[in-house]
């Protein structure tokens, strides 16, 4: 599922574009990466070829257009315009896609969409967080150098003259993310239809605030680690996530728009409000609302009512059916000592009624377990105790066991992972600035170190065996668990009965002393 995404930049410096798509950066600060020796780390992989430059680099092809037209001489003017395609990961396996065959892709799609723009287009073999998706970054100057052959989606005068100046209208977005899924249906790529907004909307600035959130409270974590602690929290969350969490709890048990902003409100403190026939949505803490298009698509109002209206029809199949299923056995009411209470006449007919339907559950439960007999009744529910029990101390030994080594896999993992940066510490220059720079990684080296010293381990296992070894502890306690469950709902059951019949033939005998 190839997908487009476009930047803007009114960076004068055009060589510092061709340096990122070099050079390694430091995805937070944008800095670029630099060895032991001071000088830029070059990327591991990448193909990188220009367009209309000429005899010259991107940077001076684009610095003399500038000049020759008379343009972009002022600060808040765009300089340049990137458009990154990302292809899906896996494209790689499924359908052979390649660095050099991506890179193809690129240069034919800057041709046909970008002609007599001054261009780079270089192709990186993975993403950000090593999602392992190959894409192409096209990035062109805003001036055209040349006049060009007028295409039916060019609309005014810029799209096709000499001297004029890049535009990303939303017509010419709309053109590019066709081109990309045509691009790709020839190619025999996995796409989706870009036209149509799929799932939730998280915007460049919410993305990198989740990306630092998550690395400060991994930092935050490791911390708590290193001093033996436990982690509350592993996975970060931005104000939107958590606001799109709670409008979809409620969505889900809706039924009605009236109730589904009230219990916004009530739960939440969410306040919602629809405004030319789309929703917007306001926490507590914030004054401005938030539309629905920013959030979800499934938070814009057609999609809400369709849900709400699935709600209904769910509310209305699957709740007569769960009312049908035998609930456990009613116990006994006893009816002397609530007449004692002040309970009145009301209550003692109900409760006569009452107690005839619950001892006809009990008669036809010990008539089906065959412990009509007192002594075997007894037998039974102490032979369920104790299997009860048993295995409850099973599932809590197992469930012991599979801690461990679920402890005992992440510090594996993170020890190996991590060794080498502890060993590149010892041969560092400046060990200070060394340990500023990896100080998570070194954090949580010294964490799995220290957790394997406490347990006394000299000899790494391997992941792979503890997360077979962890499989089977998960299986057998399934097992033990069902067995568990079974032995405590006949348990519960048979001691109601067996109160039942108590406290049926008590009042039976105070019934005869009465007469």
């Amino acid at each position: 599922m190839a997908t487009l995404k476009h930047i803007a930049s009114k960076n004068s410096d055009y060589s510092a574009i061709e340096a990122y798509l070099v050079f390694q950066h430091d995805e937070f600060s944008g800095k670029v990466i630099l060895d032991e020796q001071g000088r830029p780390m070059l990327r591991e992989s990448y193909l990188l070829d220009t367009l209309e430059c000429g005899d010259f680099s991107f940077a001076t092809a684009c610095l003399l257009a500038n000049r020759k037209y008379g343009k972009n001489t002022q600060h808040g003017d765009i300089k340049s315009h990137q458009y990154i395609i990302s292809f899906d990961p896996r494209d790689a396996a499924d359908n052979g896609l390649t660095m050099e065959k991506a890179q193809a892709l690129g240069l034919n799609f800057c041709k046909e969409n970008f002609p007599g723009h001054p261009a780079i287009v270089c192709t990186h073999p993975d993403g950000h967080n090593h999602s392992g998706n190959i894409h192409v970054h096209i990035v062109i100057g805003s001036i055209r150098t040349r006049e060009v052959e007028r295409k039916p989606y060019m609309q005014k005068p810029r799209d096709w003259r000499e001297g004029m100046k890049h535009s990303s209208t939303a017509q010419t977005m709309r053109h590019l993310r066709v081109a990309v899924m045509e691009m790709c249906e020839h190619a025999d790529l996995h796409q989706i239809n870009l036209l149509e907004a799929q799932g939730d909307r998280i915007s460049e600035r919410e993305y990198w605030a989740r990306r630092r959130g998550q690395q400060c409270l991994d930092h935050a974590n490791a911390r708590l680690l290193a001093e033996g602690k436990a982690p509350k929290q592993t996975v970060y969350q931005t104000e939107l996530e958590t606001l799109r969490r709670q409008i979809d709890s409620v969505l889900k048990k809706a039924t009605t728009f009236d109730e589904f902003s009230a219990l916004l409100l009530q739960e939440h403190g969410i306040a919602v409000k629809e405004s030319r026939g789309r929703l917007s949505y306001c926490p507590s803490n914030r004054v401005k609302f938030i539309t629905a298009r920013k959030l979800s698509k499934k938070f814009e109002k057609e999609q809400v009512l369709a849900a709400l209206a699935q709600n209904i029809w769910l509310a209305l199949t699957v709740q007569p059916i769960a009312a049908d299923k035998p609930d456990k056995i009613q116990k006994l009411v006893d009816i002397q000592a609530k007449l004692k209470q002040g309970k009145g006449i009301g209550y003692e007919r109900w409760a006569k009624k009452h107690n005839l339907k619950a001892m006809a559950q009990t008669l036809i439960l010990l008539q089906e377990k065959g412990l009509l007999d007192e002594d075997a009744l007894n037998q039974r529910i102490t032979e369920l105790d104790t299997k009860f029990h048993e295995s409850l101390a099973v599932v809590k030994d197992l469930e012991g066991r599979m801690k461990a080594n679920k402890d005992l896999r992440y510090h594996v993992v993170a020890y190996t992972s991590t060794k080498n940066i502890a060993q590149q510490l010892k041969a560092a220059k400046s060990p200070a600035a060394f340990e500023e720079q990896h100080r998570a990684a070194l954090t949580a080296y010294r964490a799995a170190a220290a957790y394997l010293k406490a347990n006394n381990i000299t000899s790494l296992p391997s992941p792979n065996k503890l997360e077979a070894e962890y499989c089977a502890l998960a299986s057998e306690k399934a097992q033990f668990y069902e067995q568990y469950k079974e032995a405590k709902s006949e348990l519960l059951k048979l001691k109601d009965a067996k109160q039942n019949v108590a406290l049926f033939f008590r009042e039976d005998e105070r019934t005869q002393q009465e007469r």
